[in-house]
């Protein structure tokens, strides 16, 4: 077989330690292998680099095994053409038992080319990535918090959550600082609502009679100050993350056209996908990589599951929040598509599809630097005027009715 690469290293990566199998040319002209251990602390990866640089390395590959691969590859970037690959590639392969068989095994496909890199953005984007997945961590952990004061309130008889919409707005705010210093009288925390909530007020008197005890009030402040903490995180790391993406204000604004896609979704965009398109050959590839698109499991001519394989799970949870908030948009073409799918195959499979459908939008937007144009919620009855007629007129018949239709202009 072929020889691609002449000198190249596998690495089988460990928590506590690095197995590195080396392949060059010896002087009798065979392929010599070097196997060599070294531990994950930074002072032994930058023996490993030197190890590799004075043997003349020039491809190392590593599986992708949770994160402890990014450590060396933070070192070794610059220095050598680095292939993180997909350890899916790699298990089924049997006979390989040991560390050493697995860093050899990983070296040998190396050298002939029979390794795909996965892809690995640039480190201010895996920096981005990070912050704007500590963000969502945070806002995950906040909305765990407002859930556990909900049951401290109930467990209260306090039904506030009844009535308003929100139990951390402004009115909701007031009534449990309230609480938490022992105001107990439902009429004087029932004041304390403001605009439209005052017309609920009758309501409010009966939802904060409850018995409150000495525990509940202790845990609505610590829920509350917590909650307080938490926002205060958010608003700290939204502003780094807002000041990382300056150089990137027009693509934003671009992403911030389509329907769904709030600015705090360009964003997770941008630190998932990146700006430059160009490292995707088509629309079809970033869907692929996203895992927002039907999987391909076809055996002896009949279509199995069409589950999606598994993707950024990042980048999913954005895209189906996009999906969910552009399908409640008035007059536009991914509130069509969301309630065409949905009747036919689920409110969930529906999401899924918008998602997909937004992110091949965002694909383009960047790579043509132009934004989104609407075509409109009447999208599918255009596309088909007759079948759309077909189909309304068999339903009526179907009530008892007798249609005629007469276009408009006809009748003018």
């Amino acid at each position: 077989m072929e020889v691609v690469h002449e000198r190249c290293c596998g690495l089988d990566v460990h928590k506590k330690v690095v197995v590195a199998c080396l392949i060059v040319p010896g002087k009798d002209g065979r392929r010599h292998k070097t196997v060599r251990s070294f531990g994950t602390m930074t002072a032994d990866l930058l023996a490993l680099a030197d190890w590799l640089s004075e043997e003349g390395c020039t491809h190392v590959a590593m599986e992708s095994t949770g994160v402890y691969w990014k450590p060396i590859y933070n070192l070794l970037e610059g220095q050598f053409e680095l292939l993180v690959v997909n350890a899916q590639h790699l298990k089924a392969v049997p006979g390989r038992k040991t560390d050493v068989s697995d860093a050899e095994w990983i070296a040998d496909l190396l050298q002939h080319g029979l390794l795909r890199g996965s892809f690995v953005p640039s480190a201010a984007q895996r920096q981005l990535r990070e912050l704007t997945r500590y963000r969502k961590s945070l806002i995950t952990e906040r909305t765990r918090s407002i859930n556990r004061l909900h049951k401290v309130l109930q467990d209260a008889n306090i039904k506030l959550s009844s009535v308003v919409s929100d139990i951390m707005g402004v009115s909701s705010r007031s009534m449990l600082e309230a609480l938490s210093r022992e105001q107990s009288d439902p009429s004087q925390l029932a004041s304390l609502a403001r605009g439209r909530l005052r017309e609920k007020r009758s309501e409010l008197e009966k939802a904060l009679d409850g018995i409150v005890k000495s525990h509940h009030r202790f845990m609505i402040v610590a829920h509350l100050e917590h909650i307080d903490f938490l926002e205060q995180a958010i608003a700290r790391v939204s502003a780094e993350i807002e000041e990382r993406l300056r150089p990137f204000e027009a693509e934003l604004a671009l992403l911030d056209t389509i329907p769904g896609v709030s600015q705090r979704t360009a964003e997770v965009l941008l630190a998932e996908i990146g700006a430059d398109m160009t490292r995707f050959a088509t629309h079809r590839h970033l869907a692929s990589w996203a895992g927002m698109c039907p999987g391909n499991n076809e055996s002896a001519g009949k279509r199995k599951s069409g589950k999606t394989r598994k993707g950024s799970p990042w980048l999913r949870c954005a895209l189906v929040e996009a999906a969910h908030a552009a399908s409640h948009s008035r007059d536009t073409y991914l509130a069509a598509q969301y309630h065409h799918l949905a009747r036919r195959r689920g409110a969930k499979r529906a999401l899924i599809a918008v998602g997909h459908t937004i992110l091949v939008i965002a694909y383009y937007l960047l790579l043509r630097k132009e934004a989104y144009r609407e075509i409109g919620g009447n999208y599918y009855d255009e596309r088909d005027r007759h079948a759309v007629q077909y189909r309304l007129v068999r339903r009526l018949n179907n009530l008892g009715y007798q249609v005629t239709l007469t276009p408009a202009a006809a009748l003018a």
